[in-house]
């Protein structure tokens, strides 16, 4: 695999539309064997994935989604919820056996909030990353019924939504126009 940073940065668009062409597992799975690399703090790893494909599963994130998402998602050919589990620390005795960094988060609740948002939010990040090396398009997107998804999605679970991305072979036709970025002195100081 070669990926340039036209393909994952510069002439990659978030995607309004795909083309009728189906994401395979193997290629989800690809793409999550990819993201798991991303760095997280304490390599706490607090996302948690639901690829949505199924007519009924599809029907089920539609009613969840602003009506101006409702379409985008229905079109996809996939849409992955991005979750943040709230229980991750309990993973840290195997992702981060150096130390007890469990001991660092159980029964502070606002840590755990703060670091699962923080962390989840990067690890939804390196799935938008990883879909581009991988020649597919995403379109993330946070207009959506947060307790309605965590309770068609998550229910039974300490997994809560982060936000939502379409993912598949984008249709160059419904890209809308470039929207403009913020120069670097405007958005960036040296200290």
């Amino acid at each position: 695999m070669n990926t340039s940073t036209e393909q994952l940065f510069t002439e990659a668009r978030t995607q309004n539309g795909y083309l009728d062409t189906q994401v395979p597992d193997a290629q989800l799975q690809a793409l999550y064997e990819l993201l798991k690399w991303g760095p997280t703090s304490a390599n706490c790893s607090p996302a948690r994935f639901v690829f949505v494909r199924s007519a009924e599963a599809k029907a089920r994130l539609v009613a969840c989604m602003a009506p101006g998402n409702q379409a985008k998602v229905q079109q996809a050919p996939v849409t992955a919820i991005i979750g943040m589990d709230m229980a991750f620390f309990d993973k840290l005795p195997q992702l981060f056996p150096h130390t007890d960094a469990r001991a660092w988060f159980v029964g502070k609740p606002a840590l755990i909030e703060a670091t699962a948002f923080r962390n989840s939010s990067l690890q939804g990040a390196y799935l938008m990353m990883a879909a581009r090396a991988l020649g597919l398009g995403c379109g993330a997107m946070s207009g959506f019924d947060a307790a309605a998804l965590d309770a068609a999605f998550w229910a039974g679970t300490l997994v809560r939504t982060n936000f939502v991305c379409t993912l598949g072979h984008g249709d160059a036709a419904k890209v809308l126009p470039r929207s403009p970025r913020l120069a670097f002195d405007e958005a960036c100081r040296l200290a």
